[in-house]
């Protein structure tokens, strides 16, 4: 979600679902190194943890949420910030 014209606090925002709090656990750690690895940067900030059914690795500019689905339901980050456009949607 592009948050640029919706927010002052990031520019992007990530959301995916996990199936399992172990899935969720994988997805998060793979996307922390991938960023480690390609661009030197490591997360600002991590919040949740996989068996709360909620991730969060803080970039500053992108922030990642990683979700269960009932506690992506629950959040509901897209309705939440709904004006803020969509860039890429894979189901």
């Amino acid at each position: 979600m592009d948050m640029r014209q919706v927010s002052p606090i990031t520019d992007y925002f990530v959301i995916f679902s996990a199936t399992s709090d172990r899935q969720l656990k994988a997805i998060t750690g793979h996307v922390s190194e991938e960023i480690k690895r390609q661009y030197n940067i490591r997360p600002w900030h991590i919040e949740g943890d996989p068996s709360s059914g909620w991730v969060l690795l803080d970039y500053a500019d992108v922030v990642v949420h990683g979700f269960l689905p009932d506690r992506r339901a629950y959040y509901d980050l897209e309705g939440l910030w709904r004006e803020a456009p969509v860039v890429v949607h894979i189901r």
